[in-house]
């Protein structure tokens, strides 16, 4: 038998909009308004509505970079395993840890370099992903909507 989901999809009730702002600030502040005046949040949904994917490009990638990324990404990998195995070795373990930096460094350059010769010079930029919605709709469950809006506008709840 399987488990009901804590928090059900949002066609699975019945929910009405309380307000539709621009910015995802601005539907974070009308929940917590209602919060700081004591109405039960968790009927309160906030919804993103007109959804797009935006990259932003934050800068060239050349050799130099992919290799320096690399070498700094498989410093941290070396420097996790070194204190992994620093933890098991008798004497040096401070020998341990910078060979396992160093190798980690070697290596991570390697592939830093390979992959980004792979691309074939068709991504050489670095950016960032995210998803940004055009509007954000702040449902309210339809039973709950009048006193929502009721401590909104500050007149407080209705009975």
């Amino acid at each position: 038998m399987t488990q009901p989901s804590p928090i059900p999809p949002t066609s699975s009730r019945n929910y009405r909009v309380l307000r539709s702002v621009p910015t995802y600030d601005e539907a974070q502040r009308i929940v917590d308004t209602l919060s700081d005046a004591g109405f039960p949040v968790e009927h309160v949904r906030v919804v993103g509505t007109g959804l797009r994917s935006v990259e932003q490009v934050t800068g060239r990638m050349t050799n130099g970079r992919a290799a320096l990324y690399g070498a700094a990404s498989g410093a941290w990998l070396g420097l996790f395993i070194g204190l992994l195995l620093g933890i098991f070795t008798v004497g040096s373990w401070l020998a341990v840890i910078l060979w396992a930096v160093a190798l980690g460094a070697v290596w991570g350059l390697l592939f830093g370099l390979i992959g980004h010769a792979a691309t074939g010079g068709r991504r050489d930029f670095r950016s960032v992903q995210g998803f940004e919605a055009e509007a954000y709709d702040v449902l309210v469950e339809a039973e709950h909507v009048e006193a929502a809006a009721a401590h909104l506008d500050g007149a407080g709840p209705t009975a």
